[in-house]
Parts: C-alpha cells; sequence; structure tokens
C-alpha cells in the first residue's frame, strides 16, 4: 500500500492564521474568517489535517521549524481532532532525553489508537543546531542511542544501558496501560553513510528528496521502506503528476510527503483527481 502525507505549515503560509497579524488584506469568506482572533494558527492546520483525512489520504507531517509550531503540540491537536489520519512529528534528538520523548509519544498513541509517527531530524544547519542547544559532533551516534534507549525503555520493563550519552538505570514502563503500545513508526532521512547506517539500524521508512541517487542508497537499506519528499510539481496536470508518482513507486518508494500550496484546496485536489489515477494501478492511500 503506498502512503500520501501533506506537510504542515507550522510557520504558517503568509495568508490564514494569526502568523503574520500586520498582514491586513482582506480575504473571500470562503478562504478564512477575517475576524481578529477568530481564525488562529490551529484553526488553519486542523483543517488541512481534516482535508487529508477526507480526501483519503494517509496522514500529515508537522515539520521541525525553530521559528514553527512545535511539531509535538501540533501532532497531539491533530490526533484528536482526527479519527484515522496518521501524524507524523518531527523533531531534533536534542528536545528532551528519549525517556521522556517516548513517554509523551506513548500517550499520544494510547490517546490516538497508536497513530502516532515519528521523524528525527539528525543533520541539522549548523546554525540551527546551536540555537537549538543541540551537540554539532557525534549527532548520528547521539540519534543511534536516543532511539535505542527509546525503544529499550519502551519495550523492556526495568531497562538498564550505560552509554556515551544516555544512562538509564531500572527505567521502562512497566504498568498497564503503558504496556503493550506500538512504538512510533520511524523515519529518517540523509544519504551519507552516517545517516544510512542509522537508517539501516532504526528506521521504518527512508525519506529522500527529489534527485537523490536511489538506486545507490537502497540496496544500503535492507528491510527499510522508501519514502519521497514531493514538491508540488508547478505546470504539471493530473496525468502528468500521476506519472511521477507512478515512476517513483515502480523504484521502490512506497510513502509520499506531499509539498502543496495553497494546503487546503491542494489536498482536496490531491484527493479528487490524482488520487483516483493512482488507485487505477493499485496505488492508493493506505
Amino acid at each position: 500500500m503506498t502512503e500520501f502525507f501533506v506537510t504542515l505549515p507550522t510557520r504558517g503560509d503568509g495568508v490564514r492564521g494569526d502568523w503574520h497579524p500586520d498582514f491586513q488584506r482582506p480575504l473571500p469568506p470562503s478562504f478564512t474568517d477575517v475576524r481578529q482572533g477568530v481564525y488562529g494558527p490551529f484553526d488553519h492546520l486542523a483543517q488541512i489535517g481534516r482535508a487529508a483525512e477526507i480526501a483519503g489520504l494517509t496522514g500529515v507531517l508537522a515539520p521541525f521549524d525553530p521559528q514553527g509550531e512545535e511539531s509535538t503540540v501540533v501532532a497531539a491537536g491533530l490526533l484528536r481532532q482526527n479519527r484515522n489520519l496518521r501524524v507524523q512529528a518531527e523533531f531534533h534528538p536534542g528536545i528532551a532525553t528519549p525517556v521522556y520523548a517516548a513517554k509523551i509519544a506513548v500517550s499520544l498513541q494510547r490517546f490516538s489508537g497508536g497513530r502516532l509517527d515519528w521523524r528525527l531530524a539528525v543533520d541539522l544547519d549548523p546554525d540551527v543546531a546551536r540555537s537549538q542547544g543541540y551537540p554539532l559532533e557525534d549527532r548520528y551516534a547521539r540519534a543511534d542511542e536516543f532511539l535505542t534507549v527509546a525503544k529499550g525503555v519502551w519495550h523492556e520493563p526495568g531497562y538498564t544501558f550505560e552509554g556515551r550519552f544516555y544512562e538509564v538505570l531500572n527505567g521502562g514502563f512497566s504498568e498497564p496501560p503503558f504496556i503493550g503500545q506500538a512504538f512510533p513508526r520511524v523515519h529518517l532521512s540523509g544519504t551519507s553513510p552516517e545517516a544510512l547506517a542509522l537508517s539501516a539500524r532504526h528506521a521504518d521508512v527512508h525519506v529522500f528528496d527529489p534527485g537523490d541517487d536511489l538506486e545507490a542508497a537502497i540496496p544500503k537499506l535492507p528491510g527499510v521502506r522508501y519514502g519521497l519528499r514531493l514538491p508540488s510539481p508547478a505546470g504539471r496536470d493530473e496525468e502528468e503528476q500521476a506519472a511521477v508518482i507512478r515512476d517513483y513507486i515502480d523504484r521502490g518508494v512506497s510513502a509520499f510527503f506531499l509539498e502543496v500550496e495553497p494546503h487546503i484546496e491542494e489536498t482536496y485536489r490531491f484527493g479528487e483527481r490524482l488520487l483516483p489515477l493512482l488507485v487505477k494501478e493499485g496505488a492508493h492511500a493506505h
């Protein structure tokens, strides 16, 4: 089954919500409620999530943005707002200890019926990493330990770990209702040897960028599914956009992360016009 996710504008889109309070251009009522304080940033994100669910897409990605809304908070709100939508929260491993990150995730899995995914942003821009207090050195080794510990406390009561970056003594979730929840599916990215090695060890899905050499990277990722970041192709009609997706599916890609604008309208358009073309070929949202 092929999965389709819409990437959310966690820093706003410059038009809807209250991210730009000085932006005074009036908009038609069909686009937004222009009354100040009535239509906020989460209303916009909630409408995109609702559009994705109605359109038959798999879910949404709340990306990490140092100046945007916190992705885990956005994920929690959207999981609560929708019954079937998967929500992927992207964050860097310095956001919290792996034990605390796992505790947040186990609660979100309980509340949502297991619809939370993780994406780790490991290879941050150096300036962004410094602004976040995220160490630049040994970032892939640190991410490896982060995921090892998070999975360890999730699955093993009394879990103990002593590593370079984290130490845990007799940790883990040992009591119901925490035990038995599905660990978030882990999405990773990057084409460096370190990134591919981390994915081979921990990823459920490895997400590529357009232009990455899939044929060179895929043999290094046994047992891992492949995803692709897919910017909106300007100037292409539905048949051309569907052909691009079919080609990637034939090359082994089974998860697509759509970057579309305007988000609500284009999400509905994808579901109404593009998805039926893909269903004909056996590729449809899961």
